[in-house]
């Protein structure tokens, strides 16, 4: 009985031993040579979303209430501050270069069809006003601190 509880554990530590090495291999393909987030989601985006404006951009309230949103649907895995984070699975700075210089249909375009295949969701269920405010609300925010590398 103690050999089967031993294999049995052995096994277990085996198969959890290759999902880690898989999620880490996972994070590793999400992000390029120099660990920041390779943005090839940003070729996917046709022109007639990337052109699209924000109907709410510099209206203060849209910001304030994007900031609510953010804090609710967003921050679990981008963090309160945007700044992302390193440790698996990572997720990208909102306030890095690329972040900051996509189009706000860019944006809108990558809130409404996610991207499954590097852990970010859809967020087609919010409203598209509400989306539109989150976008709002990052615009607000700073380029990201030296200190925030990732």
């Amino acid at each position: 009985m103690k050999l089967t509880s031993l294999r049995a554990a052995g096994a277990s530590l085996t198969l959890l031993t290759l999902g880690f090495g898989a999620l880490l291999f996972s994070a590793s393909a999400q992000m390029g040579s120099s660990g920041q987030f390779d943005g090839k989601w940003l070729h996917r985006v046709p022109d007639e979303d990337r052109a699209r404006s924000n109907p709410l951009a510099h209206q203060p309230q849209a910001a304030e209430a994007g900031k609510a949103l953010f804090a609710e649907n967003c921050a679990k895995c981008h963090g309160a501050d945007a700044n992302g984070r390193t440790h698996p699975p990572p997720r990208p700075s909102l306030r890095s270069a690329r972040i900051r210089h996509a189009t706000d249909g860019e944006l809108s375009w990558m809130l409404r069809n996610g991207d499954p295949y590097q852990g970010m969701p859809s967020w087609a269920s919010l409203p598209e006003q509400q989306r539109w405010q989150i976008i709002a609300y990052l615009r607000t925010l700073p380029p990201r601190s030296s200190a925030a590398k990732h």
